[in-house]
């Protein structure tokens, strides 16, 4: 099972038919415009396919006859509709591009396998023809990871897309893995586990919309990674598609027959092959969840609780603490009458009057597992909690959250039409550096802003949550806002980005935490790793992919 093409969106994130999220006449207009120093928001909506004239498709007859063979005539897309969907991912810079009609990144052809051995035969076919090959899953990614772009001037670019690869081949109960085919989409993986009672439980927050193999090929993380581990961590084995053959990366338990290439594979971006099934660690349905809500007077003390639950070794599922920016904005954001306005502000009121000031910040701590486990859990998580001034805000929030938490991304499309530009970075640092790479990240970012935009008021709204933490530290996930400069929205992006990316090497944070590294991370890749490290990525890229067709520009330049 997988999700036609064109129910979504070719230029912005999901189905083509969803509700709209913020009609224009919404009073949250009122209140970004204000807060973001606006006079006025224009209208900015994206073009439409029809009015965009793409420049032909460079295949030929017989290479479209070669892929034909492969896959089937029907297999192989040529129309407009495919090439645009799948020219760039979903990064803000991205949409910046695919809303202005601008599809010069377009592939010449898409193609859909519905096996390994039709990718291996796809990929040996661009090898030895000097074809650039774009592997494509969900195209969720927001750091160009999925962009067609060619390996050298006017080359023929081919996409080949793996949803329709979509099989669970092995449940193994015994070992608690499954073998599973890389195309199949999140929802699709998670109601065919939960048949046999089992599940991954990977949720990143663009689990609707991004597949398995794509997990894989960013190191992604899911929202409750606390317990079930990121990408890496879950990653048994690996069958991946490269111009030198069929590769099945190790799968036993443990071993020390060297390093383990598995973690080579995780994090890959498409750079070495084309992942086509994978073996993974599976769980037991939890037999009950619990997620609630916590009020902290500040960062510092929610931080410090977030390092104690780790420390202490409590199973818990997820931690999640927003900065006060953030906690006042999405509040702000959701309210949208004025018996809103007046209930918060008698929550404000009752909130100085208990000492939390107007800047507190939301802590959401979710359990999962047996109901003793769960229980046990809770009850320690709760007494670190108010041990350090917490509020208690019971199971509400944490249940507002969960049944949302998926809808984040769907509010950008109605910001970006409305002139408004919204992005995301991400990374990590030990607990000893998280206040000090918090605060010198969001200056940068609020400076970065500052210095590009197109009026004299105009100024960014700059959050921060962490979102992912461990024993020695945490990631740190941001999130701004800003008025778009619509006649340099390109430039101003860069700005933006190049200040903050610049700040998080120079302070001991990574490049990226989940996300990955794409062509957007690349500048900064050589100085995190390492000359000799990165130059050991740079041979192993031309041992696996000696002319260099699999997604080129992406990871390593």
């Amino acid at each position: 099972m997988t999700i036609e093409r064109k129910s979504l969106r070719w230029n912005g994130w999901g189905p083509v038919n969803q509700p709209v999220m913020l009609p224009d006449n919404a009073p949250q207009w009122t209140w970004m415009a204000e807060a973001l120093g606006m006079t006025s928001l224009p209208a900015t909506k994206a073009k439409p396919l029809d009015e965009i004239t793409m420049a032909p498709s460079r295949l030929n007859d017989d290479l479209v006859s070669r892929l034909s063979a492969i896959v089937g005539g029907s297999q192989v897309m040529l129309d407009n509709y495919e090439r645009a969907f799948h020219a760039r991912g979903k990064s803000y810079h991205d949409l910046l591009y695919v809303r202005a009609g601008k599809l010069d990144m377009a592939p010449d052809a898409v193609v859909y396998p519905r096996s390994a051995d039709e990718v291996l035969a796809l990929v040996k076919l661009a090898s030895d023809e000097d074809i650039t090959l774009i592997p494509f899953g969900g195209g969720s990614s927001v750091v160009g990871g999925t962009n067609a772009m060619a390996k050298s001037l006017g080359g023929v670019v081919i996409t080949l897309d793996t949803t329709l690869m979509t099989r669970i081949i092995q449940i193994d109960k015994i070992a608690m893995t499954a073998t599973i085919e890389a195309g199949i989409y999140g929802p699709a993986l998670e109601e065919a586990l939960q048949k046999h009672g089992v599940t991954l439980a990977h949720y990143p927050q663009s689990f609707q919309f991004s597949t398995l193999g794509g997990w894989i090929a960013a190191r992604g993380a899911g929202q409750q990674s606390n317990r079930y581990g990121k990408a890496e961590k879950w990653l048994v084995s690996a069958k991946l598609a490269t111009p030198k053959g069929m590769w099945t990366t190790e799968s036993t338990p443990a071993s020390a027959a060297g390093p383990n290439l598995n973690q080579l594979v995780a994090g890959s971006e498409g750079t070495l092959g084309v992942i086509c099934e994978a073996t993974v660690k599976i769980h037991d349905i939890p037999a009950r969840k619990d997620y609630r809500g916590y009020l902290f007077k500040d960062f510092k003390s929610g931080v410090e609780a977030a390092r104690r639950i780790n420390h202490a070794e409590i199973p818990v599922a997820m931690v999640r603490l927003s900065d006060a920016p953030e906690t006042f904005f999405f509040q702000a954001f959701s309210s949208s009458s004025a018996q809103t306005s007046l209930k918060s502000r008698l929550q404000r009121a009752y909130l100085r009057f208990r000492g939390f000031g107007d800047a507190p910040c939301l802590m959401l701590i979710g359990h999962e597992g047996d109901d003793d486990t769960v229980a046990w859990a809770q009850s320690r998580t709760q007494a670190i909690a108010t041990g350090l001034g917490a509020m208690k805000l019971g199971t509400s929030a944490g249940e507002r959250w969960y049944h949302g938490r998926f809808g984040s991304p769907y509010s950008r499309d109605p910001m970006m039409d409305h002139g408004i530009g919204i992005d995301t970075l991400e990374t990590s640092t030990r607990w000893s550096n998280i206040e000090n790479l918090r605060d010198k990240t969001v200056a940068a970012i609020e400076g970065a802003i500052a210095a590009n935009t197109p009026t004299q008021n105009g100024k960014g709204i700059v959050m921060c949550h962490v979102s992912h933490s461990y024993p020695d530290g945490a990631s740190l996930y941001f999130t701004f806002v800003f008025p778009r400069q619509l006649d340099r929205e390109t430039e101003q992006w860069q700005a933006i980005k190049r200040a903050a990316s610049d700040v998080l090497l120079e302070n001991k944070g990574t490049i990226s935490h989940h996300h990955g590294v794409g062509v957007d991370h690349t500048p900064w890749l050589r100085e995190e790793k390492g000359e000799i490290g990165f130059q050991l990525l740079k041979k192993i890229k031309a041992e696996m992919d000696p002319n260099g067709v699999m997604n080129p520009g992406k990871l390593l330049g």
